[in-house]
C-alpha cells in the first residue's frame, strides 16, 4: 500500500507538488464535484474537480476528515483556509499543475495505486501491463458512455471494455479475433480515418455506416509526436463536445502505458534475441538457454528470413508475423533475432512450423530458408542449414521464396557437387567450350539444348517442352551439335560426364 508522499513521488513533480504533507496510506481516489456531498473514507484521495474558489476549497477540507489527501489546482492548494483546515484534519494538501487535465490525473493515479497493489501482492515485474490497459478501457468507456477498445498503431487489439454487447459485428470480429479485420480496415480507411489519425486529429467522429456499422468516436494515442495506437469508442451517434474532448483527456495516460510496455517488450526481446544467438552458435550455455525461453525438449527448426527482401512487411512486420504465427496456440515466447540482415527464428517442428510454413508461402514477401528438424540443444547443424537453403532461393536455384533443406535435397546435392566441380577445372574439359563459343558467335543453343536432352533421357517432348519449341527442332540441334563435336552420346560415360559438367554450371 502507498502513502501520499509515495504516490506524489511515483507520479513526479510535473504534475503534483506538496503543499501540505502527510504520509497517510492512500486506498483509492474519489472526485469531489460542486454541489454534491461526497462521502469520504479513510485513505481516500479528493480531488476538488469542480472547487473554484477559496471558499469552497476550505468547505471541502473541512467535510473531508479522515481524507489522505486533497488534491487542487492553483492558487486555491495554498490558500490560508484550506491549509488551516487541512492542518485540523490532519489532511495532506497536494497542487495540481493548473496545466493537467482531471480526467488524466484520475486515470494516472488509479494506475499508480494498481502498480503499488501489485507490487505488494508479489505480481511479476511487467505482468500488470495488459491488466492496467483493460483498466484503462474500462474507465475511459466510463467516461464516454460506450464501450471501447485499445489498439496499437497496427491496429491489434490490446485491451477491450465490457459492455461489448452494445456493438456491432464489426467489433466482436475485432475483439475475437484480436485485430481490426482487413474488410473492416478497408472500409474505415476508405473514409480517411487513418489519414486522419496521422494527422494529429485531437477526436474523429465517423457516422454509421450502410452495411450496418456503428459510429465510431475515435482519439489517437500520442507521445512526442508519435502515434502510439488510438482508442475507437462504439457511439450511438455524434457525441457533446464535452464528453469528446473528456474521452480525449484519457488518451495521455493510455500513451504512458503503451511506452511502459513497450519497454518492457523491447527489454525482454533484446534479451530472447540474446538467448537465440547463443543457441544458434552454440556458445556457451545452450541448455540454460533453452530453459530460459522455454523451448520444449523436441525437436525444432531454424528459420532464416532475409529482411531485406521483405520491402511490404519489412523487419519489424516480420518479427510481428512471426510472433503471431509461432505463438499462435502455442503458448511460447517467441525466439527470434537478426544477425547481418537475416531474421532467424527457432520454432517447434511440430507445434509451430505448419503454422508458420503455411504463412511464409502464403503472406510473405521475404526470402526464406529453413533448417531440418534437430535437438532443441544442437541447432547450430539446422541454422547452417537454413542459410544454405536461402542462398539458394537467393541464387534462383528453387523456384519460390521459400526452401526447405531436408525437401530440397537434390538441388542441395546438384549445388554441393557442382560448386567442389568447379575448382577442378572438369566443366571445361572435351567439346563443352566448343558448343559455349558457337553459341555465343552464331546464336545457337547447343548448350541448353544438350543439357534438357541429357536432362529427359529418352523423352525428346519433355526436353522440347522446356526449352520451348517442337521436338523435331530439338532432334535437328542434336544432329548438328553431333556434327560440330563429334560427340557420342551413345556412350553413357560419356552422357554421364557431359552432365556433370553441364550442371556445375548450372548450379555452382
Amino acid at each position: 500500500m502507498t502513502t501520499v508522499r509515495g504516490l506524489v513521488d511515483r507520479v513526479g513533480p510535473t504534475l503534483l507538488r506538496t503543499v501540505l504533507p502527510g504520509d497517510r496510506p492512500v486506498t483509492d481516489v474519489v472526485i469531489a464535484e460542486g454541489g454534491r456531498r461526497t462521502h469520504v473514507a479513510e485513505g481516500d484521495l479528493v480531488l476538488g474537480v469542480a472547487v473554484t474558489t477559496p471558499a469552497k476549497a476550505a468547505e471541502l477540507v473541512e467535510r473531508t476528515e479522515g481524507a489522505s489527501a486533497v488534491l487542487l489546482k492553483p492558487p486555491l492548494a495554498a490558500s490560508p483556509g484550506v491549509l488551516s483546515a487541512a492542518r485540523a484534519n490532519g489532511t495532506a494538501v497536494v497542487e495540481v499543475h493548473n496545466g493537467a487535465a482531471w480526467a488524466q490525473l484520475v486515470w494516472l493515479l488509479r494506475t499508480v495505486l494498481d502498480a503499488a497493489a501489485d507490487d505488494e501482492s508479489g505480481a511479476e515485474p511487467g505482468a500488470a501491463g495488459l491488466g492496467d490497459l483493460f483498466r484503462l478501457a474500462d474507465a475511459a468507456a466510463a467516461v464516454v458512455d460506450a464501450p471501447v477498445t485499445i489498439e496499437d498503431a497496427n491496429s491489434r487489439v490490446l485491451a477491450y471494455s465490457a459492455r461489448q454487447d452494445r456493438t456491432d459485428p464489426a467489433r466482436i470480429s475485432t475483439i475475437m479475433g484480436r485485430r481490426v479485420p482487413d474488410d473492416v480496415l478497408a472500409r474505415f480507411r476508405s473514409r480517411g480515418v487513418f489519414r486522419e489519425l496521422s494527422r494529429g486529429r485531437t477526436t474523429i467522429f465517423v457516422p454509421a455506416q450502410q452495411d450496418g456499422t456503428l459510429p465510431r468516436l475515435i482519439v489517437p494515442i500520442r507521445m512526442g509526436g508519435e502515434l502510439l495506437g488510438s482508442m475507437w469508442a462504439v457511439v450511438p451517434g455524434p457525441v457533446a463536445d464535452e464528453r469528446a474532448a473528456a474521452f480525449a483527456d484519457t488518451a495521455p495516460v493510455v500513451a504512458l502505458h503503451l511506452l511502459r510496455r513497450r519497454a518492457l517488450a523491447d527489454a525482454e526481446r533484446r534479451r530472447s534475441a540474446e538467448l537465440v544467438r547463443t543457441m544458434l552458435q552454440g556458445k556457451g550455455s545452450v541448455r540454460l538457454a533453452a530453459a530460459e525461453l522455454d523451448l520444449e525438449d523436441e525437436p525444432h527448426r531454424v528459420v532464416a528470413i532475409d529482411v531485406d527482401s521483405g520491402d511490404v512487411l519489412g523487419a519489424e512486420g516480420l518479427r510481428l508475423a512471426l510472433w503471431e504465427r509461432i505463438t499462435a496456440g502455442v503458448g511460447r515466447r517467441l525466439a527470434v533475432t537478426e544477425l547481418h540482415g537475416v531474421l532467424y527464428a527457432i520454432v517447434p517442428d511440430r507445434a509451430g512450423w505448419p503454422a508458420l510454413r503455411d504463412a511464409l508461402w502464403s503472406e510473405s514477401q521475404a526470402l526464406v530458408g529453413v533448417g531440418a528438424p534437430a535437438e532443441v540443444v544442437d541447432l547450430t547443424e539446422s541454422r547452417a542449414q537454413a542459410e544454405e537453403a536461402l542462398g539458394l532461393v537467393r541464387a534462383r536455384l528453387i523456384d519460390g521464396p521459400v526452401a526447405v533443406h531436408d525437401e530440397s535435397w537434390p538441388v542441395v546435392a546438384l549445388h554441393r557437387a557442382a560448386v567442389a566441380t568447379v575448382p577442378t577445372g572438369a566443366a571445361d574439359l572435351g567439346p563443352i567450350p566448343l558448343l559455349r563459343a558457337h553459341d555465343e558467335q552464331v546464336g545457337t543453343c547447343y548448350v541448353d539444348t544438350l543439357y534438357e536432352w541429357l536432362r529427359h533421357p529418352g523423352d525428346p517432348k519433355a526436353a522440347a517442352r522446356e526449352l520451348r519449341i517442337h521436338a523435331n527442332t530439338l532432334r535437328y540441334r542434336i544432329t548438328k551439335l553431333v556434327e560440330l563435336t563429334g560427340l557420342n552420346l551413345d556412350d553413357p560415360d560419356t552422357r554421364l560426364a557431359l552432365t556433370v559438367q553441364l550442371a556445375t554450371g548450372r548450379w555452382a
